[in-house]
């Protein structure tokens, strides 16, 4: 391609938490497109926001928990059907208090504590495939330290 057709790749950096109380995933059920879907608290990095700061707004904005990050799940890659590129950076955290009278986001219909079988169960109502690869992981034990995501001045 020439330097004038060339396009610029720009993904949608994201972050998500999971975070587990009694053995229950904290989720959002959320309205995309008319139809209610299930993601983890998730969302875009903002300018200026470290991804460890975006990951603890996100949870307080779309749920009411404030969370403490506690490790590192992973970072994922993933083309939504209508071709737009997503990273996903992925944390695990413990919850450590709620507000229920905060307002949620716009968009977040509830938050729910569902089990891991519940949230399995559930396949076609997933807001994507990363969804269940996140929560597979943290499942199988995958952590690494905080300390494993930099940010640099």
């Amino acid at each position: 391609m020439s330097a004038t057709t060339e396009q610029r790749w720009a993904p949608h950096v994201t972050v998500a938490t999971v975070v587990v109380r009694d053995g229950r995933l904290l989720v959002v059920e959320e309205s995309i497109d008319g139809h209610a879907v299930l993601n983890q608290p998730a969302g875009h990095l903002e300018p200026g926001e470290s991804l460890a700061a975006a990951a603890v707004r996100e949870v307080l904005e779309e749920t009411g928990w404030q969370v403490e990050l506690t490790a590192f799940i992973g970072c994922y890659q993933w083309t939504a059907p209508d071709g737009t590129a997503f990273l996903r950076f992925a944390f695990a955290g413990d919850p450590v208090a709620h507000d229920p009278a905060l307002p949620l986001d716009e968009g977040i219909l509830r938050a729910l504590w569902l089990t891991p079988a519940e949230l399995q169960a559930a396949p076609g109502r997933l807001r994507s495939p990363l969804v269940q690869q996140v929560v597979s992981d943290y499942l199988a034990g995958q952590r690494y330290p905080l300390s494993l995501v930099k940010e640099t001045a």
